[in-house]
């Protein structure tokens, strides 16, 4: 840990105190976790208190932790071993229309993660969230706090189902009008609920069960190729 985080993380533990749920470093980079109940207040520390004056809000996205470190492909070794192919089914992958996940009783499932710039300190800082447990995931809106929040908390309404307490304008942002549930959710199946076509005898577009079987996808790993090293080539010898 260099000395402007260890700095960094002595001033959140003192400032924040029992609102610090965790604080982890890694990679030179701090993340803290924070109480949904207390997020507002928090972030009002984090924005005002002349010790941190984190500005600046960069970003702001929802994260759906359902079936975390359970899904199908073996990725911990990737880099010595590649991908495995799908051969549980375990993730929405698989799903076809009309099917569903079991999500079963999740305390901490939706997470909303903020990361934060203070240009007086020259430091980022990354806070995490996770909504209460509950039918609809609820957090407090920052856009009191940082007013760049604004589309950020629409995107992860519209993506996640998030819900973000005294938003003024919480509308969807980037689905289409009457778009039925949230697209960036584990349990949305990845080839939709929908399709649509033009249909020329109706003069207008359509929107029709999708057609489209759904399969396990297998990612896409670029490895270095030793056929394509080129040899060491020694110069011509002086003299």
């Amino acid at each position: 840990m260099n000395r402007s985080c260890e700095t960094l993380v002595a001033t959140l533990r003192e400032r924040l105190g029992e609102d610090l749920r965790d604080c982890v470093v890694a990679l030179d980079e701090v993340t803290i976790e924070v109480k949904a109940r207390r997020l507002s207040e928090v972030a009002l520390t984090l924005r005002d208190d002349p010790a941190l004056a984190f500005e600046q809000l960069i970003d702001l996205c929802g994260v759906d932790y359902l079936l975390y470190g359970k899904d199908e492909w073996a990725t911990e070794e990737s880099s010595t071993t590649g991908f495995s192919r799908g051969v549980d089914e375990a993730s929405s992958g698989r799903l076809h229309f009309g099917d569903s996940l079991p999500v079963g009783d999740m305390e901490r499932r939706f997470a909303v993660v903020v990361h934060l710039l203070s240009l007086q300190h020259n430091r980022r800082l990354r806070v995490r969230c996770f909504a209460e447990p509950g039918d609809v995931p609820v957090v407090p809106s920052l856009t009191g706090v940082w007013n760049a929040a604004q589309w950020y908390e629409r995107e992860a309404f519209d993506l996640f189902g998030i819900l973000f307490e005294g938003h003024n304008d919480l509308r969807r942002l980037l689905t289409d009008y009457g778009f039925v549930g949230h697209p960036f959710r584990k349990d949305f199946p990845l080839v939709g609920h929908v399709e649509m076509r033009y249909d020329p005898e109706r003069r207008r577009v359509v929107y029709e069960p999708v057609s489209i079987e759904p399969r396990v996808l297998v990612p896409r790993v670029i490895r270095d190729d030793n056929r394509f090293v080129l040899p060491d080539v020694e110069g011509p010898a002086d003299g």
